[in-house]
């Protein structure tokens, strides 16, 4: 938890986010280590095979990325903070690890920090928004009692639902804290300085409108599972999604089925997560209550959608309800679909090349001098 070393003394990758696992207070660490040895029952599953690409798969590379990244020191209160914000900050930045996913990273896979921390980053195939206080991209023009209903259901007509990772989020972890966590949260999240981001015309719940147009459309495709390529965009949205959403965009009285307008999905800049929605569905339980959207993906159990036509019932549905100025391609779909743009470590490094692995090796090298010559200087 604080070093990123397992049980056999190798290291884990920061996969399993013990960067931030790392300024967790001792009691903490304890009481994880007490509900894992005597409230969870051991299961004999033999791990799986890390099947990283070299030079990726040398697990003692990580020795020289925490030397440069990793801060194993408990996280301490700042005294000019009151004590619900330094319980908000603790909670964000250790025990909920928010940055994990809404910072982004820099070359070294390593999280931004400073003005950019949870600023927003990609996410594989999803994006986990800005969540300073930018009235635009971020969290500036949401209530507390917004927040708050969020954090505990991943819901918020008029604002956002939760899917993808931050809808596991919810569902695992974010509904079962305890009223005052949530709110030490908010607190926290609250006082972080607006950090803008480029392309965002109005705030990201603004957009869009009722609009029933659809119904020039409906009756004019044919029956069946196979819907044509070369249907529009308007003709897609009344086969595939009118019938939960309504011809006007607008979901039902009772927010089961969402609305597009006014929805920080298709109201962001970035097409990322109602692309990857339809693509793979929505799925969370709160309190027992399962809400559920289908994937219109490859595996899909209502109808199959191919790239061509989600980028064409994307475009339609930005047009029609959400940022008229996103604009999906079909080659966007396929990366999406594939898991998202591979970070650039990755790419400069290549599969199995040993230029790769110089260069790796030779950034980090370079890292570790700047970061000891700026030690020497402090």
């Amino acid at each position: 938890m604080r070093h990123g070393i397992r049980g056999d003394a190798a290291h884990l990758y920061p996969a399993m986010p013990y960067a931030s696992y790392s300024g967790l207070t001792d009691e903490d660490i304890h009481a994880l280590y007490t509900y894992f040895m005597q409230s969870v029952a051991p299961v004999d599953t033999e791990n799986k095979t890390t099947a990283l690409s070299f030079p990726f798969n040398i697990r003692h590379m990580m020795m020289r990325w925490n030397l440069l990244f990793l801060k194993s020191v408990a996280y301490q209160n700042d005294a000019s903070q009151s004590a619900e914000w330094n319980r908000g900050k603790y909670l964000v930045d250790n025990l909920e690890h928010c940055g994990e996913c809404h910072s982004p990273r820099n070359m070294m896979m390593a999280q931004k920090q400073g003005a950019d921390a949870l600023s927003g980053a990609a996410l594989g195939s999803w994006y986990a928004p800005n969540l300073t206080a930018d009235k635009l991209s971020g969290l500036g023009s949401w209530s507390r009692d917004q927040l708050k209903q969020y954090l505990q259901t991943g819901d918020v007509s008029g604002k956002a639902q939760a899917a993808g990772p931050m809808a596991e989020a919810v569902t695992n972890s974010l509904q079962h804290l305890h009223d005052a966590d949530i709110e030490a949260i908010i607190t926290y999240l609250q006082s972080l300085p607006a950090h803008a981001q480029s392309h965002q015309a109005k705030a990201t719940g603004d957009f869009g409108q009722a609009s029933n147009v659809d119904t020039e459309v409906r009756g004019t495709a044919g029956l069946g599972i196979g819907l044509p390529q070369e249907m529009s965009g308007k003709a897609l949205y009344d086969s595939a999604c009118a019938s939960c959403h309504q011809p006007d965009g607008q979901g039902t009285p009772d927010h089961f089925y969402p609305s597009l307008s006014h929805n920080t999905a298709t109201g962001g800049n970035t097409p990322n997560n109602l692309v990857s929605a339809i693509l793979f569905g929505v799925q969370r339980e709160v309190k027992g209550k399962e809400v559920l959207m289908p994937s219109f993906g490859p595996d899909s159990q209502v109808q199959a959608l191919s790239d061509k036509q989600i980028a064409s019932l994307s475009n339609y549905i930005f047009q029609q309800y959400g940022n008229p100025d996103l604009q999906v391609t079909p080659e966007q779909v396929t990366a999406l679909r594939q898991g998202g743009e591979q970070p650039l470590l990755a790419r400069i490094a290549g599969p199995a090349t040993l230029g790769g692995a110089v260069l790796v090796a030779l950034i980090i090298v370079l890292l570790v001098i700047r970061r000891s010559r700026k030690k020497s200087r402090g």
